[in-house]
């Protein structure tokens, strides 16, 4: 089918309930196994295009990819550019073919954020593509520490930026390697309270299995960015293939033999956010 944007893919599930996962994509054998994984659980699936994967793949290429694997789907699937930094990273992907764009200012001022992010809103509402915005320093292990999101701020931002989706610093930290990173509860119940967009906690991968369920269940955080648990999966799986397999040099054996472990690892990542029901 088409790619679709984010705001469908939430429609898609609004009268189940639940979220959906952002998969962080680096190549197309981890973007195939995202989308067999979905079809087995029977949900949408957000492929995203972060800083990593656009500085290694030009982003037509990232777009035209993303489309392919749509259109061979049997569930909807959004091309979604991740953590742009500029506007103009924004509308370059739209320019592209992207069916929806995360603009962060987050390190900006709340008045230069809401600007940048209008500026987005303005493109991203004429091509029909939807917006991300992210307010709150959302940081990384060992290095920039987290600040949470203003529930003040975030109405205020809401105001004057009316996102699809709003990232937000609830104690989620990037490039955890361990699920030991619980998200605070409160922050995000006192922002639900006076921002009725559909939420977003990037660094999903920290938040315990049981609390993203939890959240994803009890709260209007639509949506969780999976990144690094997949990409260690992808890291052990590649290193088991050539420690049984040393004399393997064929790149298409070596990533082909991935797809199927990155599914496995994938398919209870994405049910967990869903009501079992609509577990497959």
């Amino acid at each position: 089918m088409p790619l679709v944007t984010l705001n469908e893919a939430f429609d898609n599930i609004a009268d189940k309930g639940g979220a959906l996962a952002g998969v962080v994509v680096l190549g197309w054998e981890d973007a195939y196994a995202y989308v067999r994984a979905a079809e087995e659980v029977g949900c949408p699936l957000i492929l995203q295009a972060g800083p990593g994967c656009r500085a290694h793949t030009p982003l037509p290429v990232l777009a035209a990819m993303f489309r392919s694997l749509a259109e061979r789907a049997s569930v909807p699937v959004v091309a979604h550019l991740d953590h742009g930094k500029t506007p103009l990273e924004c509308l370059d992907a739209i320019e592209a073919g992207f069916t929806s764009v995360m603009y962060d200012g987050s390190a900006l001022p709340l008045e230069e954020n809401i600007e940048n992010t209008r500026e987005v809103l303005t493109a991203a509402r004429t091509a029909g593509v939807s917006v991300e915005g992210e307010l709150g320093i959302v940081g990384y292990v060992g290095a920039k520490e987290s600040v949470g999101t203003s529930p003040d701020e975030a109405r205020i931002f809401i105001q004057e930026a009316p996102v699809d989706a709003l990232a937000i610093s609830a104690g989620n930290t990037h490039l955890s390697q361990t699920d030991t990173v619980p998200a605070d509860m409160a922050i995000i119940r006192a922002i639900e309270a006076v921002v009725p967009t559909p939420l977003v906690l990037h660094g999903g991968s920290g938040i315990p299995a049981k609390q993203r369920r939890e959240i994803a269940l009890q709260t209007r955080v639509a949506k969780f960015n999976i990144g690094t648990e997949l990409r260690l999966a992808f890291g052990h799986a590649l290193r088991e293939k050539l420690a049984s397999d040393p004399d393997v040099f064929d790149r298409n054996a070596i990533l082909g033999s991935l797809i199927e472990p990155i599914a496995e690892k994938t398919v209870p990542i994405l049910a967990n956010l869903l009501p079992r029901e609509d577990s497959r």
